[in-house]
């Protein structure tokens, strides 16, 4: 039996683990406020890690993952 890889990353302050080597703008909204990822709200999605540049996701994005990457995730206001 393969057993999958799991990522240790850090969603708003707390640990998650994840499967894979890459993570969506979805998935990410989706650990840090489970349920809200589509009732059209919109999100800021920051993060930044070891060994790779700081950065911003966006709806339709991905990023290569890394153990120990931190992810802030806001809701944004748009007035």
């Amino acid at each position: 039996m393969l057993e999958s890889k799991l990522t240790n990353i850090i969603v708003n302050g707390r640990p998650k683990k994840v499967e894979g080597d890459t993570i969506s703008y979805t998935e990410v909204v989706e650990l840090a406020y489970p349920g809200e990822s589509n009732k059209g709200i919109v999100f800021t999605v920051t993060y930044m890690g070891p060994q790779m540049p700081d950065g911003t996701l966006t709806e339709g994005q991905s990023v290569e993952i890394r153990n120990g990457v931190k992810f802030n995730v806001n809701k944004t206001n748009r007035s």
